[in-house]
């Protein structure tokens, strides 16, 4: 990388060798840790995940950025990267899936790519379930399956007795020549609960700060945080020139966005790249708020509308004021669940609860995953905020279904090339100035779409001056 300035600020990242295999405990408990010996933590997530990130937050005290080498182009990471490193005095990059596992055979888009990208070493995160020599035949492999990859360390989890632990570590240390800077215990309980969509988010869980102090005290036991801070490389930090563009400066425009228990799924690089538009971000509570206040735009995210539903449901000035809005021509960008709440309903269990009936459809809940990856849609028709023939690449991940949908296909303003999208390959509901996508975007992958956003707010205040 090339440079404007160099700091003390060191960093790492930490992977696993699939997920589930504990990199969370790790990297959560790690930071936290870190935190009580009175140093700045900023943490990163590889890859478009909410939740993760989520806790890394907590545990961090400070905004964690998410890291998309699929969504964004290696000039913005790089961007991203340095500059927030520039607040902190460790950088910690918790990586996602297996450590080479990516989009095709090769790898690409990996978390061990990103890894060499940023010039960090890794901490190897390893599942020692009814397992002890193989374990070095593993880490083994990952050392040699790519040797720009620095793999520094490895950590020991769910670990059944010393022995094991005793076992495993010599044979590590003798096979591949890298230490064990950690040895964690199969712990009784988890310390993230487990639903639909993989971890609680931390806004939901009621002892979250509990379980981010209780994987402190256990990192503090089970690690050599010494040795793991040695083991960090120094990161160079300061803005690139040129490589996020912003828009020119207009006037100011007060932007809602839903934040509470039901919509909690928003980049912070989002909000303030709506920020460095122009925008003067109103935050909302949609289960308790009595009625939207004045706006000239609303980004509603995703999150979890169905835990909330009944309160969502049962907010019926908030809802009208929402339709009155609509109606007046309020420009609103609404992704996955905030898709789900302007429909019409929502149906759990048999129970169907009213929303906010922007558009002809009904949605439910099912077992399984009914998208999980990432998406590359083309605009094909007139909308709010972005142009025709823009592609927009980003994600979904949801468990909800359209039951039903009354709507045409020009009421879908964008072809899903890759995904699943809403409805017969296509994306982006439409009306009035509202539209609506089961795909997330990210600004840093998806540069016009703050422009967009401010731009129809910033016209929407004009009509209404």
């Amino acid at each position: 990388m090339t440079t404007n300035s160099v700091n003390t600020t060191t960093g790492l990242v930490v992977a696993g060798l699939a997920g589930g295999s504990g990199k969370s405990i790790v990297a959560v408990g790690m930071i936290a840790a870190f935190v009580r010996q009175g140093l700045t933590v900023v943490p990163f997530k590889k890859g478009p995940d909410y939740i993760d990130a989520g806790w890394l937050h907590l545990a961090a005290g400070q905004p964690c950025y998410n890291l998309d080498p699929y969504l964004m182009q290696s000039a913005m990471i790089e961007h991203s990267f340095r500059q927030h490193a520039a607040a902190a005095d460790l950088v910690v990059v918790e990586g996602n899936r297996g450590l080479y596992d990516g989009v095709d055979a090769a790898g690409a888009y990996s978390t061990a790519e990103l890894a060499v990208s940023l010039g960090l070493p890794v901490l190897l995160v390893v599942d020692c379930t009814k397992s002890t020599r193989t374990v070095a035949a593993l880490v083994l492999g990952c050392r040699e399956m790519d040797r720009r990859v620095r793999l520094g360390g490895v950590v020991l989890n769910r670990l059944g007795s010393r022995r094991q632990e005793s076992v495993i570590r010599q044979a590590v240390e003798q096979y591949t020549g890298i230490l064990v800077l950690g040895a964690v215990q199969r712990q009784a309980t988890d310390a993230f609960p487990q639903r639909h969509l993989g971890v609680t988010p931390h806004q939901e869980h009621e002892g979250a700060r509990a379980a981010v102090d209780f994987l402190a005290d256990l990192s503090e036991a089970s690690l050599d945080l010494p040795a793991i801070r040695a083991l960090m490389a120094p990161v160079q930090h300061g803005r690139l020139a040129a490589t996020v563009p912003v828009s020119p400066a207009g006037a100011r425009v007060r932007i809602g966005v839903l934040q509470d228990a039901a919509f909690q799924f928003y980049y912070p690089d989002n909000l303030e790249a709506l920020a460095q538009e122009g925008a003067d971000l109103v935050l909302i509570n949609a289960l308790t708020a009595p009625e939207l206040p004045d706006l000239d735009g609303l980004y509603i995210g995703g999150g979890f509308p169905e835990t909330s539903a009944a309160q969502l449901s049962a907010n019926r000035g908030f809802l009208n004021s929402l339709r009155r809005a609509v109606a007046v021509g309020l420009p609103v960008y609404a992704e996955c669940g905030g898709l789900i709440y302007l429909g019409e309903s929502i149906t759990l269990d048999g129970e169907t609860f009213s929303l906010a009936g922007i558009f002809p459809a009904r949605f439910g809940l099912e077992q399984r995953p009914q998208a999980h990856g990432y998406t590359n849609l083309q605009v094909t028709a007139a909308n709010p905020f972005y142009p025709e023939g823009l592609t927009v690449k980003g994600h979904e991940f949801r468990y909800s279904r359209v039951l039903e949908w009354r709507g045409s296909e020009s009421d879908l303003a964008l072809r899903v090339e890759r995904g699943v999208g809403f409805w017969a390959g296509r994306d982006g509901l439409r009306h009035n100035n509202v539209l609506a996508l089961y795909t997330h975007v990210h600004a840093l992958g998806t540069p016009e779409w703050a422009p967009g956003l401010a731009t129809a707010a910033r016209g929407f205040s004009r009509r209404g001056a």
